[in-house]
């Protein structure tokens, strides 16, 4: 492994164990055969619980630390993930991924902008969007008619869990106020919401 592969994952995995966790949370709630990560910089997470997945960023030192496949495989065997399994990435701006529609069983959307808009269509009807408030793409998401709101993750002490208990208490916005596809772009933040999970999941519904 790359020295440098090595940095860019132990900065992305400051709090060390923590992404796996997640995913794992995840993995547990969203069985997938095959997962997109757009904006996903060099977080290789997924590919802890998932055997197929394709990653896409435009950043420099995320497509330098996925050309290092073995550092990228010694990284996914250290947490016990399939090294044989199917790790892709694409260099370039994820709102002109060439990919086939509705060919995912899970989008993610984490810090990266309205990925829901730009890539919904990549996911099957059926599938989970998983997003959180970051740039506003989980309020985006809630206006999307393709989807609709299946569960919500909650990070407790560190340790995360899907759940779609009371669901109707969730993006309620703190404030009254009209909430607008434009208005969201507008602002390119997350909206107040009087409950805060770590993130939302969403199915593709239309």
């Amino acid at each position: 492994m790359k020295n440098k592969t090595k940095a860019l994952w132990e900065k992305q995995d400051q709090h060390k164990g923590d992404r796996w966790r997640l995913f794992q949370a995840i993995s547990a709630a969203v069985p997938a055969s095959r997962v997109l990560y757009p904006g996903s910089y060099v977080d290789i997470a997924p590919s802890f619980v998932y055997d197929d997945v394709t990653y896409a960023d435009m950043d420099k030192r995320a497509a330098a630390f996925f050309a290092d496949v073995d550092g990228v495989k010694q990284i996914i065997s250290d947490h016990n993930g399939n090294v044989n399994g199917r790790v892709a990435f694409d260099h370039g701006d994820y709102r002109a991924l060439e990919l086939e529609a509705e060919s995912f069983d899970l989008l993610i959307s984490l810090y990266a902008g309205f990925i829901s808009e730009a890539c919904g269509h990549l996911l099957r009807v059926g599938g989970k969007l998983l997003v959180n408030s970051s740039h506003g793409d989980a309020a985006l998401a809630a206006l999307d008619p393709r989807f609709e709101l299946d569960a919500v993750v909650i990070s407790t002490r560190g340790y995360y869990r899907a759940t779609n208990r009371n669901l109707e208490s969730y993006m309620v916005p703190k404030k009254a106020q009209t909430i607008t596809v434009d208005s969201i772009k507008a602002s390119g933040r997350g909206i107040a919401y009087t409950q805060s999970p770590f993130a939302y999941l969403f199915r593709r519904v239309r």
